[in-house]
């Protein structure tokens, strides 16, 4: 028997759930797959912020208060990998927190309070009288595919694969450490970028645990970074010995935005990292992934079914990246002194990871 709704959502991560609050609070009846079931890890360094618990209308408190990790940042410690300064940028109050994907995508997850078919991989997606079938299971009008970067929504509307250049891939571990012992200080995560700047390597405290990881555009050299990386954080001590043997450590890829890439169709919607909407210049993804799904939530309540004109205009103007990378061909000698900088550094952090000028 197959179940009938309004919309589909393939993916219930930040993205899908947050698309699924919104349109549940509007009278919208959705329904999320996900091929995982929940809670589930997330390859990610695992921080958001302040501007993703406002767009959900969600208090930190009151998401502390269930008794999840949700560490505050005040403070970064910034460095060259290999390299022999690094620099601390200090801020008056709380610019981000550090969450754990495990417990976040799980809590948005529950409280968009949707029916979800999770370990449900979607394998077929069909059109028929005006809706999408979803697995021989769902039938919808709409079908929002939020499934990151193997989103079978997504390969739909895109089937050629991205370039090289357009993916970033990431590696990383998250475990447990005793806070009184560990080198990385939980008010201030560690950014460590490689000496060509086209990735870095982070050192996150969350309370009691640690997550460190590596991301880098494009797989070309990555294996060599990521151990080059690792080895550099052994020698300086930067981390517990027994978690940076990285060939133990998981990998995720995302896709960056690029132009041309289509985000809507006939009844379709791509958010959050199956869109590409990942920030290019230090890959953040969770910011995005929550604004285009409730900006892809009030394009189906506004609409019904979403053109792909009104989508593509939406999501242009509530998820398009502002204060982009700096396009002047700066030297990559040039730019790691000048990330040496307090004031330089400073304004990275808050033009790249913290978006305050966006």
């Amino acid at each position: 028997m197959i179940h009938t709704c309004d919309v589909a959502i393939v993916g219930g991560g930040p993205a899908g759930s947050s698309c699924a609050w919104a349109l549940r609070r509007a009278g919208v009846q959705a329904v999320v797959f996900d091929a995982a079931a929940f809670p589930r890890q997330k390859v990610c360094a695992g921080w958001v912020t302040p501007r993703v618990f406002r767009a959900l209308e969600l208090d930190p408190e009151e998401y502390r208060a269930t008794g999840l990790v949700l560490q505050d940042v005040r403070a970064f410690r910034t460095g060259i990998v290999r390299g022999r300064r690094t620099v601390a940028t200090q801020y008056d109050a709380v610019v981000s927190y550090a969450i754990r994907r495990l417990e976040f995508d799980d809590y948005l997850l529950r409280r968009a309070a949707v029916p979800v078919h999770d370990r449900a991989r979607v394998t077929s997606i069909r059109r028929e009288d005006g809706r999408w079938i979803v697995n021989e299971r769902v039938a919808a009008r709409t079908l929002v595919g939020a499934g990151g970067h193997f989103c079978p929504v997504a390969r739909m509307l895109n089937p050629a694969a991205p370039t090289d250049r357009d993916v970033v891939v990431a590696k990383e571990l998250e475990v447990p450490v005793d806070p009184a012992s560990c080198a990385v200080d939980g008010l201030r995560p560690e950014l460590f970028f490689c000496r060509d700047l086209d990735g870095y390597g982070w050192c996150v405290r969350k309370g009691g645990y640690v997550n460190i990881g590596f991301g880098r555009r494009g797989s070309q050299g990555f294996q060599q970074h990521l151990a080059d990386f690792s080895q550099w954080l052994r020698a300086i001590g930067a981390a517990p010995p027994d978690v940076l043997d990285w060939r133990t450590w998981k990998g995720h890829a995302y896709r960056l935005r690029v132009p041309g890439r289509r985000v809507a169709g006939d009844g379709v919607l791509l958010i959050g990292d199956a869109a590409g909407l990942a920030w290019p210049e230090s890959g953040e993804g969770i910011a995005p992934a929550v604004e285009s799904g409730l900006a892809a939530a009030r394009v189906i309540v506004a609409a019904g079914t979403a053109g792909e004109a009104d989508a593509r205009r939406e999501h242009d103007r509530l998820t398009a990246p502002t204060g982009e990378r700096w396009n002047v061909p700066i030297p990559a000698a040039v730019s790691r002194t000048l990330l040496q900088v307090p004031a330089v550094a400073r304004l990275a952090l808050d033009r790249w990871f913290l978006r305050t000028a966006a």
